[in-house]
Order: C-alpha cells, then structure tokens, then sequence
C-alpha cells in the first residue's frame, strides 16, 4: 500500500491546511493509501489522518530549515513502502498516481534555483519507506558540520540520498516563479494555472489563502491579484 506522509510543527500553519491536503490527496489518487500526518499538534485534523508523533532528530540550536523532515527517515517513524512526502502549503491539481509509477528510488523536484547544480525542492519527494536511514544517521553524526555546510534540509537530502531522479519539469511548479506575472504586471494581471501542472509549490509569499484573497508584500512589490483556481482545489 502506498503512504502519503506530511509534518505539521509549530503554529505556522492551522490544521486546516491537514485537512485540505488529505482531501486532494483523496480526490487525486487512486490507488489505495493511508494518509500519515507527524505533528505536534494533533487537535483538529480532521477524518482519514493518522496521526503520529514527530519523530526526533537531534540537532543544536538554530535556524531550524526543515531539519525536522529528516525524522520520515528514522525507524521511529515506522514507514514502510513507497511513500510520498507532500508539503502542507502546496495545491494538488492532477493525478498523485504517477508519482508513484515513475522509475527512481529517490524522486524529488528539482529545485528552481540550484537545480543545475543537482538540488531538489523537498516540498515532494518519494522514497521506500524504512530503506534510507542512512540519510538520518549521517545526519545526527555531526549536524553542527552538515548545518555549517549546506543552507538547509533538501541541500543536505540531495546529496545523502543519491543518487537522486528528479520529477518531469511540468509536474511540480512554482506559483511564485510560475504562475504569478512579475512587477509590475502582477497588478493587473491575474496569476494563471500551469497546463501541465499536478501540483503547484507555494514557497515564500504567498501561501495558497494569501493568493486565493490576493496580498501585497515587501511594500507592494509582491503583489498577487485574488487567484480563484486555487481555491477550486485548495478545499476540504
């Protein structure tokens, strides 16, 4: 069976945001799964989750970067099997079947920065469940060094996980690199889905309800008109 997996720590984002991912998820996969949510907070997350206990990963104290991500890869987590890790500010718009079709023992987003120097986007990523500890072990050997080395978690994931494949191009997209039209054209242009896309990224600003109602941000420079297609499948 497959495994789709999520993390919510913290009050960065409501259990709302749970909700709505399990509830894409169930429209856009087929095959069937269980939805495993490691959080924190377990209060509000709605039918059909099962929740579980971050697991730990051990690292000193600063910029946190996703660092707790590395713990899917810990035998405390208990996963086994294929299993996608899926973000909680994303937007599902496709099929989720082809994700666990596609060849790779490693698949993540290449990143749409660094992507030409082998970095992925952990915001999904695909690996056998119970079959990478190594990623966590090497980790918590000396994270101070790994933490002074690379800038965060999906860094460090694609090279202790290689050799990694990545995704088509069209599947995972950027809203904010993708979708949004540049200043000063995001004002009076509205933000358009991708063709192609089964999913879209929200990194940074906005996040999926900032672009639904439209926002502004670094004194108007961002700006995002109200974008209706997200909420079309951004709902429980």
């Amino acid at each position: 069976m497959a495994t789709i997996v999520c993390m919510k720590w913290g009050t960065k984002y409501g259990p709302e945001y749970v909700r709505r991912l399990r509830a894409m998820v169930q429209r856009q996969l087929v095959r069937p799964h269980r939805f495993v949510c490691f959080t924190d907070q377990a209060a509000g997350l709605g039918d059909g989750v099962e929740v579980r206990p971050l697991p730990a990963v051990k690292f000193p104290p600063g910029p946190e970067r996703g660092w707790l991500k590395l713990g899917v890869f810990s035998p405390e987590a208990g996963l086994s099997g294929p299993t996608l890790f899926l973000d909680l500010d994303l937007v599902v718009m496709g099929p989720l079947d082809p994700f666990f079709e596609h060849p790779g023992k490693f698949c993540i987003i290449r990143d749409w920065l660094r992507g030409d120097r082998g970095v992925g986007n952990s915001s999904v990523f695909r690996f056998e469940g119970g079959q990478h500890e190594n990623v966590l072990r090497q980790f918590e050997a000396d994270p101070a060094a790994v933490m002074g080395r690379v800038r965060n978690e999906q860094e460090y994931l694609s090279e202790a996980a290689a050799p990694v494949t990545f995704w088509p191009g069209t599947w995972c997209c950027s809203f904010k690199r993708h979708c949004l039209p540049k200043f000063p054209r995001c004002y009076w242009q509205t933000p358009q889905a991708p063709a192609d896309a089964k999913i879209v990224v929200f990194h940074g600003f906005p996040k999926p309800e900032e672009a639904v109602r439209g926002a502004s941000h670094k004194f108007g420079l961002r700006h995002t008109k109200p974008t209706p297609w997200i909420a079309t499948h951004w709902r429980e």
